[in-house]
């Protein structure tokens, strides 16, 4: 397996992720978590990927890491700089996690050891990688927990999980994912868990960790406030497809696609009162059932008969001029420029 960051052409995207299929056989039926999603990002570049619970945003990342659980059926194409990564031994991957893809999960009490103090397991990564002294190991981790913005960090080496607070554990498990420096920082839902003022916190460390290395940043988070202030590009999910994605910006002024206007019209924001709040009627569709057409149709004030019977391309939306090749909807009916910017 090549090592990623020397055999990739020139041009070639850091994650390319072509019609990634997801699959998990259940008593119910096949579970369809993820349904031919396709995306890029770029050396350096965050990417949020959005939805509500259970559109695929974990799953697709967890596939891209290869940590799904056994008996899970992966169909597509997963290619980081030009490696294959769905085409990967386990024990390649193995390699390939930390020093080239990082994780941090929403939860850090279930991902810490409970037994293990805050230096062994920080230095547990260094270790797999690279054959360093316990000494050097020991530096690096306090030079580390220091970078995270802990206070008396030798301290919080010899301490345990369950003796640091929730915002404490997220700052170790950061330390954790950037202490090889991997090219692509994998956070999934990273301050879910965490008051409002420690995910400012953890947020703006997230930023600056990634831009002082130059990391791209794949962001799962179903907060779009989170989206606005992290993120360069935003993929939306649901029922598992991937329905909308442009530039953060365009995205928030003008979206296209109906589902992305209902997320946003139901986000709190200060310049709006909480009465003029308005939640997506209905529910997401089964993932056991397999759709027809397009999965958000019975949620749709713009339904067609078409969304009925055929499932739209993500492809460029017109918007008053020629298509915009950055913007990206799956939609037979997308919401006129107009009636996004006001929504």
């Amino acid at each position: 397996m090549s090592n990623g960051r020397d055999d990739a052409a020139p041009g070639t995207p850091l994650l390319d992720v072509r019609d990634l299929r997801v699959e998990f056989p259940s008593k119910r039926g096949t579970v369809r978590a993820v349904n031919g999603t396709s995306f890029t990002i770029e050396r350096g570049e965050t990417l949020a990927i959005v939805g509500e619970s259970g559109s695929g945003k974990s799953v697709t990342s967890l596939a891209i890491n290869g940590l799904l659980p056994r008996g899970a059926q992966v169909q597509g194409s997963i290619r980081f700089a030009g490696t294959d990564l769905a085409a990967a031994s386990e024990r390649e991957r193995q390699r390939f996690r930390g020093t080239h893809v990082a994780m941090v999960f929403q939860d850090p009490q279930s991902s810490l050891n409970p037994v293990l103090r805050i230096e062994e397991q920080v230095a547990e990564t260094i270790h797999a990688h690279e054959h360093v002294s316990r000494a050097d190991a020991r530096r690096r981790v306090i030079d580390l927990l220091g970078k995270v913005g802990m206070p008396r960090p030798e301290e919080v080496a010899r301490a345990f999980p369950h003796q640091l607070s929730g915002g404490m554990r997220q700052r170790v498990m950061l330390a954790i994912a950037m202490a090889l420096n991997p090219e692509l920082l994998i956070a999934d839902e990273p301050t879910t868990a965490l008051d409002a003022t420690i995910q400012a916190q953890i947020l703006e460390l997230l930023l600056a960790l990634t831009a002082d290395h130059r990391t791209a940043t794949l962001l799962i988070t179903h907060d779009m406030g989170v989206v606005a202030r992290t993120s360069q590009r935003v993929a939306v999910m649901y029922a598992g497809y991937l329905v909308e994605s442009a530039p953060t910006r365009q995205l928030f002024s003008a979206p296209r696609h109906p589902y992305t206007v209902g997320l946003l019209g139901s986000t709190p924001r200060l310049d709006r009162p909480i009465e003029d709040l308005r939640p997506i009627p209905g529910s997401p569709p089964d993932p056991t059932r397999e759709l027809v057409g397009c999965p958000f149709a019975p949620r749709c004030a713009r339904r067609l008969p078409v969304c009925d019977t055929v499932m739209p391309p993500l492809a460029p939306v017109a918007g008053a001029g020629p298509a915009d090749p950055v913007h990206l909807v799956a939609c037979h009916n997308p919401v006129p420029v107009a009636s996004a910017s006001a929504a």
